[in-house]
Formats: structure tokens, sequence, C-alpha cells
């Protein structure tokens, strides 16, 4: 009750700057996850979270309601190009994930391994 009777003052939202939304967006769009489960690890709300990631499918950014102005690194004067480049830039990034991960996969085998030789070694 001492918050709502304001003897320890109103509630204050926390900001986020814009790099820090622009990266929790990618991270929903890019890996397909749900907007709340990434919003948990991240420790923010997910409706937060959410109105984020629509605004961005809505206007391409996360900082305002206005549509962004285009420009030549978001493709509105260069032709398609930076669009292709991007493009190439997430097909490398997904590969990389991906070999990340399957180093992630064998490395968590081998821990088991060593766990098991470890139990087998205690008893």
């Amino acid at each position: 009750m001492q918050g709502k009777l304001g003897f320890m003052g109103p509630k204050k939202k926390p900001s986020y700057d814009a790099e820090f939304r622009e990266g929790a967006v990618r991270i929903v769009v890019e890996t397909g996850r749900s907007a709340g489960e990434v919003a948990e690890e991240l420790g923010i709300n997910p409706g937060t979270l959410h109105s984020w990631v629509s605004r961005w499918r809505r206007n391409g950014t996360t900082s305002s309601d206005r549509p962004a102005q285009p420009t030549a690194a978001s493709g509105g004067g260069g032709g398609g190009r930076v669009r292709e480049a991007e493009r190439a830039e997430l097909e490398r990034l997904r590969r990389e994930i991906g070999e990340k991960n399957k180093r992630i996969r064998e490395l968590e085998m081998e821990r088991d391994v060593f766990k098991r030789c470890m139990a087998l070694w205690v008893k």
C-alpha cells in the first residue's frame, strides 16, 4: 500500500535506450521466438516488448509511431543494393549461428560424457 498512497513516491517506468529496444526486437524478429519468452530473458514486461515489435513491424522503427524516413542506408535511395547486402549478411549470420549451435551441441555432448565418467570414477 505504501506505493499507492505515495509514501514511497510514484512508481517510475524503466526507460530503455533505442539500442536496447532495437536489439530486443531483432531477437524476436530474427529468431522467431515469442515476445514473452524474450521479454522474460531480458527482464522486461512482455507487453512492452510486444508493443516495440508491433511498432517496428508497422513503421520500421521502435522509437516512435512515425514511419522511418527512407535513407540510403535503409534502401530509400540505394535502389535495392543495400537490401541485397543486408540479405547476404543475414544469410551469413544465420550460417554462423548454425555453426555455433552445432559446436554448442558437440560441447554439451562432451560435457555429458565427462559427467558420466566422473560419476563412474567417484563410485
